[in-house]
């Protein structure tokens, strides 16, 4: 099985494509991956590179950690399983009901409720 590697410190000028001729050198990339922005499209910097065997992906991170692409020196590493997250994000939902960080406290819904518990119009 292949190894997945970590490139940090992109220019924001690379593509997949880019990224992937960079790394094939070294051996058979399974996938070539830029992160960007969800809301620009812009490239955040940082990649992720899966090579088809452990020793092709032993021998980018020696050559490539370090090395200058498109005029910036990258970062290579092995990736890291990412950590889980606590606390699930954020809270509310509905119209006008997030934002405010949620914690347990009535549900989104419209207006968000913020009075947890209780109905409103009882008298």
């Amino acid at each position: 099985m292949g190894k997945k590697l970590y490139v940090g410190n992109l220019p924001y000028s690379i593509d997949d494509g880019r990224l992937q001729s960079a790394f094939e050198e070294f051996g058979s990339v399974t996938s070539a991956k830029v992160i960007s922005d969800r809301e620009t499209g812009r490239s955040k910097g940082f990649g992720f590179v899966e090579m088809d065997s452990d020793s092709d992906a032993d021998a980018a991170i020696n050559k490539l950690n370090g090395a200058e692409l498109d005029g910036r020196a990258i970062n290579v590493s092995e990736a890291r399983p990412q950590e889980p997250r606590e606390g699930g994000g954020r809270g509310g939902g509905g119209f006008g009901g997030g934002g405010r960080g949620g914690g347990g406290r009535g549900g989104g819904g419209f207006g968000g409720g913020g009075r947890g518990g209780g109905g409103g119009g009882r008298y």
